[in-house]
């Protein structure tokens, strides 16, 4: 209806234009856009290129029209008569402004403008050899409130000669240059699902973007007159609007100040893109689920159950009544919840603010990673019983309730780390979510990792199947030391990763010292004498001290045998030999990407498959936030790593591999 209804108003323009042009307006008097021809050198050389712009200035009040001149209007039809051999281009139109009239949105020009057209001349004229340049020219000119279709005829002579530019016509045409926009090298991606349509545009995240606005130059796909919402997404420009699927999207993006880049957008799948209305709320449901199940899961993983296992055996003892345990346990389940939503909220702002970021985003600084290993140190040691964990006043006096919180939010803040089945699909999804509905699924992975212990609070039955306490108990809680000693292990090997063997040394000299420091206020502590002050304060200056002095290595990855680094170059090179592709990204404080890689990917039988089939194995390693794998990685729709893709020949999309990974999956895939 749009369509049609905006034809009949173009008809009804031009065949109505003398009745509306004798209205008693005082802009009337054509013609209303004053148009020259000029040329940037009137003795262009022979065989070069000469630059023509069509310098028009519009009677104010009214307005002439872009190349797409939205749902009203036509462009401008240039017929030209040239000398022999001679061929001219297409016009190139400065970035038009919008002119929304009676829910008509139109793309125009109010101000004077110029487009450029580019004159070929053949080669072997001789010099003074006469051109004469002719074009006639129809278009619509406007105003708010009338329309007249005119006609122009321009001429401009040139003489074949030296190609000499004056100053003064080459300072203008430099400023005319200047407000056409430039072409983006860079690939955008748009999609439309269920007529929203999101246009994925690359753009650095440190780069002025002021006024932006998306003009289509392709017709009839997006609607000109609906709202457009810009937002900025790490090295990316996100645009969301109204519009119907299609094949290749051309258009212009406003960046400020009259400038625009001249984009080309393939349809594909746009990370960033939701449905509308009843589609956020079932994205959301499903985002959801999953965070619940992945959050349950993590609490298998080394770093986190020996944490869960300890509250449970605070349980066991049966020293709470019902109140007091459901209090821990609600308490417990508010730690974990507002460290995730603590969490998710810094990943959300972080890419408001132009960041490519995802989950487990701290741990890409070796900062972080040397204070989760003296952490993980001081757990271990507490869990072998070298020293007890010092209770403050105000958590005694709450009954545990300050404990039990203290604790969740280290079981979540120790848990980043670690990531797993339907982690990676909900998290993916939280961040093209609006923020509430996003921090709504980080909420959800809180609560699934505080599921257990919030069970056992709740449900007397369950407590009932613990054991009776005995001196089992303090034996098991020595084995649980074992597990956060493999994960301090891991976590000293991604240091050595992250800083090189200095940095690692740092960190195990730093480890030592904490040790020695526990070790003595557990001495300090069997005598019956408090933790003490002094060795507080010598434990943050050990830990403050050590973080501050490590630094990240600039040297290489390593890389694992037969395989390479990855890139979007070497993956378009590889899929254009007709070769499969298996790209998996990868993080060395993943440690579910580690188990895998130990497991599936680097083993012989997975090894011999894919040399068999001549299989390109390519390697995304995200352990410093690279932020070209990070917008890679989002357009398949996860927040982070791991990510396994396989190409088959031919295929259009990749494969999405589950998280977790066997030996007979990969040989599988490289028999199909």
């Amino acid at each position: 209806m749009r369509g049609l209804y905006c034809l009949i108003v173009t008809i009804f323009a031009l065949l109505a234009a003398p009745a509306w042009a004798q209205l008693p307006d005082p802009n009337a008097a054509g013609p209303h856009l004053a148009i020259k021809l000029v040329a940037e050198s009137e003795r262009p050389a022979a065989g070069s290129d000469v630059t023509l712009a069509l310098d028009t200035r519009p009677q104010a009040g009214w307005h002439g029209y872009w190349l797409n001149p939205g749902d009203a209007g036509f462009p401008a039809k240039l017929d030209w008569t040239l000398p022999a051999g001679v061929t001219a281009s297409a016009p190139a139109y400065p970035v038009p402004d919008t002119l929304l009239i009676a829910g008509l949105m139109n793309y125009v020009f109010e101000k004077p403008y110029a487009p450029l057209v580019t004159l070929k001349l053949p080669a072997g004229l001789a010099v003074g050899s006469k051109l004469p340049v002719r074009l006639k020219t129809a278009y619509l000119v406007c105003t708010v409130q009338i329309c007249v279709p005119e006609t122009a005829e321009l001429a401009v002579d040139l003489t074949i000669g030296d190609g000499l530019i004056t100053p003064q016509a080459r300072a203008t045409f430099d400023a005319w240059r200047r407000a056409i926009p430039k072409p983006l090298d860079a690939k955008a991606t748009w999609q439309v699902t269920n007529g929203a349509a999101t246009i994925a545009i690359p753009y650095p995240a440190n780069a002025p973007l002021a006024d932006a606005y998306f003009f289509p130059v392709t017709t009839q796909v997006i609607d000109y007159a609906a709202p457009q919402t810009v937002t900025r997404d790490g090295d990316r420009v996100l645009i969301a609007t109204r519009g119907k699927a299609g094949g290749q999207l051309a258009g212009v993006l406003r960046i400020g100040d009259g400038r625009g880049l001249a984009v080309t957008a393939e349809s594909g799948m746009v990370a960033g893109a939701v449905k509308g209305g009843d589609g956020i709320l079932a994205a959301t449901l499903l985002a959801l689920g999953g965070a619940l199940l992945g959050g349950l899961l993590l609490n298998i993983m080394p770093c986190v159950f020996p944490i869960l296992s300890l509250k449970a055996l605070s349980l066991a003892r049966g020293h709470l009544d019902e109140r007091a345990a459901r209090r821990e346990a609600l308490a417990y389940t508010a730690g974990v919840v507002a460290v995730c939503v603590a969490l998710g909220g810094a990943i959300l702002a972080l890419r408001a603010g132009g960041s490519a970021v995802g989950w487990a985003f701290q741990l890409q600084d070796p900062r972080m990673i040397l204070l989760l290993l003296l952490l993980t140190v001081a757990i271990a040691l507490n869990l072998a019983g070298l020293f007890e964990i010092p209770t403050p006043a105000f958590v005694g006096n709450a009954g545990g309730v300050g404990g039990a919180f203290a604790t969740g939010a280290l079981a979540a803040f120790i848990a980043t780390p670690c990531t797993g089945p339907f982690m990676g699909v909900a998290l993916g999804a939280a961040l093209i979510l609006p923020w509430p509905a996003a921090l709504a699924v980080f909420a959800g992975l809180g609560l699934g990792l505080a599921l257990p212990f919030l069970a056992l609070g709740f449900v007397p039955a369950l407590r009932k199947l613990l054991p009776r306490p005995g001196a089992w108990m303090e034996f098991f809680r020595h084995i649980l030391s074992v597990p956060m000693w493999l994960t301090a292990i891991a976590l000293a090997w991604v240091l050595g990763r992250q800083a090189g063997v200095n940095g690692m040394t740092l960190g195990l000299i730093a480890a030592l010292g904490i040790a020695v420091i526990l070790w003595i206020a557990g001495r300090r502590q069997a005598r019956g004498l408090a933790f003490g002050i002094v060795w507080v304060g010598a434990l943050l200056a050990i830990a403050g001290g050590s973080i501050a002095f490590v630094e990240r290595s600039t040297a290489a990855p390593v890389q694992a045998a037969g395989s390479e680094p990855f890139s979007e170059a070497r993956l378009a090179a590889l899929r254009a030999e007709g070769r499969p592709v298996f790209a998996y990204f990868t993080a060395d404080w993943c440690l579910t990407c580690k188990v895998n890689e130990a497991a599936a990917i680097d083993v012989a039988s997975t090894r011999a498959a894919f040399a068999k089939d001549k299989v390109a194995v390519l390697v995304g390693d995200w352990t410093d936030g690279d932020p070209v794998l990070g917008r890679f990685i989002e357009r398949h729709n996860r927040a982070g790593v791991p990510l396994y893709l396989y190409y088959a020949p031919g295929a259009a999309e990749p494969e999405i591999l589950p998280q977790v990974l066997t030996p007979g999956l990969l040989s599988g895939l490289a028999a199909k």
